[in-house]
């Protein structure tokens, strides 16, 4: 018989729930709220079948555009052959994680805030603009430092093949 194409078709391990997480799903899970705007995470909760969204969107990252009494409805980007679609999913909040992907940004905006007050009380003008890394300063090497010469050993086949050198 061919393979099955179902709904839950190759998810044995995708939807496994890890090692020493089975059992009760913690209280904060249905206790965090979540507002419009925010990035959140898809992860599949295994034990829980309702509200499950398909394999696909497992592990991607998406913006809530709506909020529901045990849902929220994510917005994430598929692509479909040569486009890129914008799908508008629900999912119940035991799928559902507060994404990571913006805490490098937020801080860098917080300690920005905090360069730019402390620059406009010392009456200066800063620039927090990130700048690429530039080339690494030269240096000159010294006439008293000693150059080692690395040579490699000849490869005597003769004496190899008898057993010593």
């Amino acid at each position: 018989m061919p393979a099955g194409h179902g709904l839950r078709s190759r998810t044995r391990d995708l939807f496994a729930r890890p090692f020493r997480k089975k059992g009760y799903i913690p209280l904060t899970t249905y206790l965090r709220t979540y507002k419009i705007g925010d990035y959140v995470d898809i992860k599949v909760n295994g034990a829980v079948h309702k509200g499950m969204p398909h394999k696909f969107y497992h592990g991607r990252t998406g913006r809530v555009w709506n909020v529901t009494k045990r849902a929220i409805g994510v917005e994430i980007n598929k692509q479909v052959g040569n486009r890129i679609i914008r799908k508008r999913i629900h999912v119940r909040v035991e799928h559902v994680l507060p994404s990571r992907c913006t805490e490098d940004f937020r801080l860098r905006k917080l300690k920005n805030d905090q360069l730019k007050s402390e620059a406009k009380s010392r009456g200066e003008v800063i620039s927090t603009k990130r700048q690429p890394e530039g080339p690494k300063p030269g240096f000159m090497v010294e006439e008293g430092a000693t150059l080692e010469t690395v040579t490699p050993i000849p490869y005597d086949v003769v004496n190899d093949l008898k057993g010593g050198y």
